[in-house]
């Protein structure tokens, strides 16, 4: 009999129709998969209804799953990558259709299925579809951005001949969720506004009476799940629960009578397998209905897990939880559309997973399912949003009650996921909170298995610095006290690393997860565009190669990326690292652990927006500050004198799932090449979890350090995977005399008068009297061409090895010593003064103008021999060592014979250029700042 049954399985498979039998072979459900060859028809004047297209054949093919794009349909796309705004704010679908189109299929209906219900299920859509078969509208139409379009086919299709399916889908906007059409779920800043259908498509026969919906709700404390069903009508019979537990064994089965369409019950799960990122335990559950009218089975699957906001901190079956997240704005940019299989998903969670995450946040859109299924698998807490991103929630009362219909498909179809924990009504909403609170009160008393908020961050005046009265918890960039991310003080503010965001957080009533911090712009990885071999076009990438090459700085793309990115990972670092110190935080949200090539071009990652590395930090590397368990120091500043002392607060935050037993820390302070300053060990301890934990303090006097020098602070577990590390450079407290030979002057013409005689001169004016941009350390925020007016360079870049830094140690990007030079300078467009100049410290400007910036350059000048800086090297250097350090590595590489700058300019053209003369002394525009 097996046998037989094997080879009538094959045998429906070869023709396209799977049987899927249930474990007693009572009853077949039968499936057919509509996945292959339609044909397709564009209707971009919207008369198809009205011309009656459900009633003919078109000729045109396409292959479904897939979409428009895919197949080559749609308007071409005829831009040319120049640098202009509309080439930078996203990526370029090959082909565009905004609109309806038709896709018709011709199948035919086995007749064993005559008087059963046929289930059509289209698994994702943009945006609307409507369903004709054999010429006769389905009743209804489909209109969700989040969850599979089903419809019923029962009554249309004909048993045992072929039928027509003709459906209708149209991908332009529907409702009003979306600012500048910005929300993930709709828009063409990441993900593209395909028409098409992607992943499941098939016709799925059943009994007439048929269970609905499967709902499964944890109670880890009284060692059960309670389990609602409901079924498509009345019935009496009954629902036999078959569970399996995580290993695969057999639960005992549960029956429970039903009389009506709803049966609610508990079902006992003893010594249960808890749910979260070091244990992923998922329970399958078998829910079958007999009845005399029929049968029908639903499988479903659950975590027993324990979410709650107790003490304002977050808890997972009772522990500590802290949140690393990312983001996940549809950013697919091979296809433009997100993946439907679970392998699309491992590359994503298993990457994130590399780089030490156990968090992702869907901004304004939810993602189908094989991503719950895969998060489920790895242990990651997701964030979902409904598809809304606005400054008006309220005004239209269609798309409210779209978001209360939304909100019901959500909960229905991926409720159950135990990675499905965190639930917002969308991103940076304003508008009608009195509508926000209710349908968030209409949710959570419907759902308990998530926790809740009203909008994820919001800048609306008296709802932006504290939680809404109905959150369970609050992602924010700062609170009523204060910022809870770096993005507004590391510029700011002189370096510290013995601070956090404690006096931000005091009093909060809900667990606090910080808000898209990071958000630094790293300069395009040009190599990146050989990755483009999709539908989408990568003309922003291409143009500033054209750019580039133009202006003859093409071979600097590489170093731009290396020096740009590894500054945005130093930033990164303190980022997380400061949270991890917060004791009152639950967790922070990147933006970006990868690109965001839509909002302008916002290349905000360590790694591409494929997931893949840029070659600026290994996952391993990452690791060492975001994990599970992260040792952390607290210490004064980055820069010291040799005549003070390092001291050092060592502490931990222990975000894993068990007490670190009999833990040995170790300490070294190192210089570069590995010889040893100064080393010992902590106390032998415990370590219990949560953070703010002290593990021991230093004093290390530096003394010993003569020279100027980078040293490397480092701490690690004994026999663990445990360690992390800290750069702080040391100066000299005093520095040799230098001879007289040398000008140094602030004044343009002293200078030209000593360049005249045939003199050194080493001219560093005062800042105010220097034509430059504003001198920043952090680089451009999200996107200079998303936010143009932002002073917009993206960190130094030298070569370390130049004989004019010999008494300055650095690395070839900015690292913190540089905070007091970048701050204290106007960076100088040197093209001004002579194009593609080689400065000896330059500074990388923002992809979208790609000047040549500097603040050290050489060059012969008259008679003389000129260097300028225009960072300030001469005010208060009693309490600016580096300044100092600077200016003594200057003034030493000038006595040197290697200082003969080849490169010839006018002193008229540099006064003329970079001498500021008006009355009102100040920052000088670019002719670029107001080009957008």
């Amino acid at each position: 009999m097996e046998i037989l049954i094997m080879r009538i399985c094959k045998l429906f498979t070869v023709l396209g129709i799977v049987v899927l039998f249930s474990t007693s072979c009572k009853q077949a459900v039968k499936e057919i998969s509509l996945a292959g060859e339609w044909e397709v028809v564009l209707d971009s004047l919207d008369q198809g209804i009205t011309a009656e297209w459900y009633n003919r054949t078109f000729t045109d093919k396409i292959t479904l799953p897939g979409t428009l794009c895919d197949a080559g349909y749609g308007t071409p796309c005829t831009l040319e990558p120049v640098m202009e705004k509309e080439i930078f704010l996203n990526l370029k679908a090959k082909y565009e259709y905004i609109g309806p189109a038709w896709y018709r299929k011709e199948v035919t209906i086995p007749a064993e299925w005559e008087d059963k219900n046929i289930l059509l299920t289209l698994e994702r859509i943009i945006w609307n579809s409507q369903v004709w078969i054999n010429g006769k509208k389905v009743e209804g139409y489909n209109e969700s951005l989040s969850t599979p379009h089903y419809f019923e086919l029962g009554n249309y299709l004909v048993a045992g001949q072929k039928n027509s399916i003709v459906i209708r889908i149209d991908n332009s906007k529907q409702h009003d969720i979306s600012v500048r059409d910005l929300a993930h779920a709709y828009t063409n800043d990441t993900q593209t506004m395909w028409n098409g259908i992607l992943g499941r498509i098939s016709l799925t026969a059943k009994d007439k009476v048929s269970i609905e919906e499967l709902r499964l709700t944890p109670d880890v404390d009284n060692k059960k799940v309670n389990v609602a069903v409901k079924i498509s009508s009345p019935v009496s019979g009954k629902i036999v629960m078959a569970v399996n537990d995580p290993g695969g064994k057999s639960l005992p089965d549960m029956e429970v009578l039903i009389e009506g369409n709803e049966v609610v019950f508990d079902y006992p799960v003893n010594d249960p397998l808890l749910w979260d990122e070091f244990n992923p335990d998922i329970y399958k559950v078998t829910a079958t209905l007999e009845t005399g009218e029929g049968r029908d089975a639903r499988n479903e699957i659950f975590g027993m897990r324990k979410l709650t906001n107790k003490d304002a901190l977050l808890q997972i079956n009772d522990r500590r939880l802290f949140l690393r997240g990312t983001l996940e704005c549809a950013i697919f940019p091979l296809k433009g559309y997100p993946p439907t299989d679970k392998a699309g998903w491992k590359k994503v969670f298993g990457t994130a997973r590399d780089y030490g995450l156990n968090h992702i946040r869907f901004h304004s859109w939810c993602p189908p399912k094989s991503a719950f299924e895969v998060a489920d698998e790895m242990g990651f807490y997701l964030q979902v949003e409904l598809p809304l991103w606005v400054l008006n929630v309220g005004e239209d009362k269609a798309t409210v009650d779209f978001l209360y219909d939304e909100a019901d498909r959500i909960m229905k179809e991926y409720g159950n996921h135990p990675s499905f924990c965190f639930w917002s009504l969308g991103n940076e909403l304003q508008g009608d909170f009195g509508v926000m609170d209710e349908l968030l009160t209409s949710i959570k008393e419907r759902d308990q298995r998530h926790l809740y908020m009203t909008t994820s961050f919001t800048f609306e005046q008296g709802h932006g610095s504290w939680p809404e009265p109905n959150d369970d918890f609050w992602v924010t960039q700062w609170t009523k006290n204060g910022w809870v991310r770096g993005q507004g003080i590391f510029d700011n503010q002189s370096v510290s690393f013995n601070k956090d965001y404690s006096s931000a957080v005091e009093g909060l009533p809900v667990p606090l997860i910080t808000h898209e911090i990071g958000q630094y712009s790293v300069f395009p990885n040009l190599k990146e565009m050989d990755k483009y071999t999709g539908n989408l076009m990568p003309l922003n990438f291409k143009a500033v190669a054209q750019d580039l090459e133009k202006k003859g700085r093409l071979h600097l793309a590489d170093d731009y990326l290396m020096a740009s990115g590894k500054l945005a990972v130093i930033l990164y670092k303190e980022e997380i690292e400061r949270a991890l110190k917060t004791s009152g935080f639950s967790g922070f949200q990147l933006l970006d652990l990868h690109d965001f090539p839509g909002q302008g071009t916002a290349l905000v990652g360590i790694i591409d927006a494929f997931w893949e590395s840029k070659g600026l930090i290994t996952p391993e590397e990452f690791r060492r500050f975001c994990s599970p368990v992260v040792p952390l120091a607290r210490f004064e500043k980055a820069t010291y004198l040799n005549s003070e002392t390092l001291d050092v607060q060592f502490e931990t935050a222990n975000f894993s799932d068990r007490i670190l037993r009999d833990i040995q820390p170790l300490w070294a302070l190192s210089r570069t090449d590995g010889t040893i300053v100064a080393q010992g060990e902590l106390n032998r301890q415990d370590i219990s979890l949560g953070n703010g934990l002290i593990l021991g303090n230093i004093s290390v006097p530096l003394t010993s350090v003569s020279e100027a020098s980078k040293l490397v602070l480092s701490i690690r577990f004994k026999d663990t995977e445990y360690l992390n590390s800290w750069d702080i450079w040391v100066y000299p407290e005093t520095i040799p005399e230098i001879k007289n030979d040398i000008l140094y002057t602030r004044n343009f013409a002293e200078a030209q008068k000593a360049l005249e005689q045939g003199k050194k001169v080493l001219l560093n004016p005062a800042k105010e009297e220097i034509n430059g941009l504003e001198g920043k350390f952090v680089q451009v925020f999200w996107s200079p061409v998303h936010f143009p007016n932002q002073p917009g360079t993206m960190g130094i870049l030298c070569d370390p090895a130049h004989p004019a830094l010999a008494h300055f140690p650095t690395e070839m990007h900015s690292n913190w010593q540089w905070w007091d030079i970048c701050k204290n300078a106007r960076t100088i467009e040197l093209d001004s003064i002579k194009d593609n100049l080689h400065p000896i410290v330059r500074m990388v400007d923002n992809f979208y103008k790609n000047r040549n910036l500097g603040l050290v350059f050489e060059a012969k000048v008259g008679n003389g021999k000129l260097l300028f800086c225009s960072s300030d090297l001469a005010d208060n250097l009693d309490a600016r060592p580096v300044a100092r350090q600077l200016y003594y590595s200057l003034m030493e590489y000038m006595q040197s014979t290697g200082f003969n700058p080849s490169e010839e300019i006018p002193f008229e053209r540099i006064r003329t250029n970079l001498h500021n003369t008006s009355k009102e002394k100040g920052i000088k525009k670019s002719i670029y700042d107001n080009a957008i």
